[in-house]
């Protein structure tokens, strides 16, 4: 089967594009759903603006599409990331690069597809965006899921060497900044993890971390009393992207203190707390997450850390696992490029003693988060995320019903 042609077009996201710098320095002003201010991060023209995606159909000889959306994560640009991702300057590279090396190509090993894509350079050498390798990717497995008439899941198990599991991954939920009623949509359709919590500048935090004390307080008393399921025992997990580490001063002792002190509020629910610090570089970053993991479990603190910024590639999850900096780490998906990266980042994380999480970001599509379900049941990481968008219900569907569906085609496979 080869692939007849290949047709792009503009798309929007779940989410927004935002800059998280402008954000982090806190000089802007809420306007509604709008920030107020100027933009710091380069490409911006506004602190948040629209985010934007591109869809890419892959036309089959047999007359079947199969489909990819490249998207890129709300903060673009930040923590050594590909800049922002907007449709109408990279159709035009795609279309000069991309498309020439598709059309016409044979779908035999997704594996060996997806690489070849995923080094395509520009004439300066420069590989193309990860959002656009993110996106073919996604196309090139559906097509050879489509031409071998099985799953994506299937054609990832094969090609990676794996035992086929056909059970569900937990998902995790994300708030945004509506943390209490979103909070409450996700206690009431029973949502395996929540709520992320869109801690995002250190007055949301608190100075002294009083505000997420708070919080945490709120949502383990508001499970209790919203839960129609008696078991019902979420994992709790927030991301501060750096702030507790903002607020005390970047001590390993005391924001590994703090943790044990909302480890103790959260209980018996277990904890994870997502980007507790931020550094300037990547180096930084993995010593500091290693001395935070060492420090509580040294002590005996039960919260895991969860790595996010300044792991961007393949080669920084090998990094941090390696350093054993953190006790989990979000794979990325967007940030890493072709999707089969992300395959081989949560295979690395379960053979070298690392919790794998599949994540991704608000600001994609429908498609990618479908995607990612696949990859997710066919490798088993610790948890994925509720994706696209900040409204719970709408992610944690299209999440929850693919992995049901493909979850039971794949039981009905083995009956």
């Amino acid at each position: 089967m080869k692939i007849k042609d290949v047709v792009l077009s503009k798309g929007l996201t779940g989410f927004y594009f935002d800059d998280q710098k402008a954000i982090r320095k806190g000089n802007f002003r809420e306007n509604g759903l709008a920030y107020d201010g100027d933009p710091v991060t380069p490409g911006f023209t506004s602190i948040r603006q629209a985010g934007e995606s591109v869809s890419v159909q892959l036309v089959l000889e047999n007359g079947q599409v199969a489909y990819g959306d490249c998207a890129a994560v709300q903060y673009s640009g930040a923590g050594g990331r590909d800049p922002l991702f907007l449709a109408d300057d990279y159709i035009p590279l795609m279309e000069k690069y991309v498309v020439p090396v598709l059309k016409g190509k044979t779908l035999t090993s997704f594996k060996a597809l997806a690489e070849e894509v995923d080094n395509i350079k520009d004439s300066n050498g420069k590989l193309m965006h990860t959002a656009i390798r993110y996106g073919v990717t996604q196309a090139l497995l559906d097509a050879v899921a489509r031409s071998k008439g099985v799953t994506m899941a299937e054609v990832i198990v094969e090609e990676y060497g794996l035992e086929l599991t056909p059970e569900p991954v937990l998902i995790f939920c994300q708030t945004g900044d509506d943390r209490k009623v979103n909070a409450d949509r996700m206690i009431i359709k029973h949502a395996d993890m929540l709520p992320h919590g869109l801690f995002n500048n250190v007055n949301k935090l608190g100075k002294n971390g009083e505000h997420l004390k708070e919080y945490l307080a709120w949502l383990k008393d508001r499970v209790q009393e919203l839960k129609t399921i008696p078991d019902y025992m979420p994992d709790f997990q927030v991301d501060v992207y750096g702030t507790i580490g903002e607020a005390f001063d970047n001590d390993i002792a005391k924001i590994g203190d703090y943790a044990g002190e909302l480890a103790k509020i959260v209980a018996p629910h277990n904890l994870f707390i997502e980007g507790p610090i931020e550094c300037a570089t990547r180096d930084e970053q993995i010593k500091a997450m290693a001395d935070l993991r060492k420090y509580v479990d040294e002590n005996n603190i039960p919260v895991k850390f969860v790595v996010d910024e300044w792991c961007n590639t393949l080669e920084d999850i090998k990094a941090f696992t390696d350093a054993k900096a953190g006790h989990m780490i979000q794979i990325k998906a967007p940030d890493l490029g072709g999707i089969n990266n992300s395959v081989e980042a949560v295979l690395y994380c379960h053979e070298n003693g690392m919790l794998p999480y599949l994540g991704g970001t608000c600001n994609e599509t429908e498609r990618s988060a479908q995607v990612t379900v696949q990859v997710a049941v066919a490798t088993q990481p610790r948890q994925i995320l509720s994706k696209p968008g900040m409204g719970v219900d709408e992610g944690l569907a299209i999440c929850t019903n693919e992995m049901n569906r493909l979850v039971a085609l794949l039981k009905s496979k083995t009956r």
